[in-house]
């Protein structure tokens, strides 16, 4: 019986070869690449997280344990990194929340149009021409409205964080 099931396996296994779409798979993208997932307890003051889907940086992180049966908790304060709207979450140190992927880059900028549509330059001398000052606060706008009027080489650090980009700062070129 052993040896006639076996039979089996085999025989259907060489009726049917594996074809290049048996072996192909497709992912669907949930904004993986924008977030990693990290345990609510691994989290620290300055590092970042996602709460209520903007991405934040912790000004604040307690943990309180509850009572017999209870999980501790961490009690997260957090401003989001582009609008600086404070943010808070409580969650179970052992449960997972995540954490956005935050990078920034240093342009120099080329060009302010009048609707404020910037023209920066990377270090290999790609433009970008999709960034608009008018995102970003409104301190950085008169920062670098007034730097450029008066003619200075100027350099902005531009963050990006899932989906978003915004000019968070700008120094004169060295």
């Amino acid at each position: 019986l052993k040896l006639q099931f076996l039979y089996l396996i085999d025989n259907s296994l060489t009726h049917h070869p594996a074809t290049m779409s048996d072996e192909e798979f497709v992912s669907g993208d949930a904004g993986s690449s924008d977030t990693y997932p990290i345990q609510a307890g691994a989290l620290k003051k300055g590092m970042h997280c996602v709460i209520k889907n903007r991405p934040c940086k912790i000004i604040e992180y307690t943990t309180s344990k509850t009572g017999k049966h209870g999980h501790a908790k961490a009690n997260i304060t957090a401003t989001d990194i582009f609008t600086e709207k404070k943010l808070e979450e409580i969650c179970p140190t052992s449960h997972n929340m995540y954490a956005p992927n935050v990078t920034r880059a240093e342009y120099s900028l080329l060009d302010i149009a009048d609707d404020d549509q910037l023209t920066l330059q990377n270090a290999e001398g790609d433009l970008l021409e999709h960034l608009n000052l008018s995102t970003s606060s409104k301190e950085v706008q008169d920062l670098v409205k007034r730097k450029f009027a008066a003619g200075d080489d100027l350099q902005v650090q531009v963050v990006k964080a899932m989906g978003e980009e915004q000019v968070m700062s700008c120094k004169n070129a060295a």
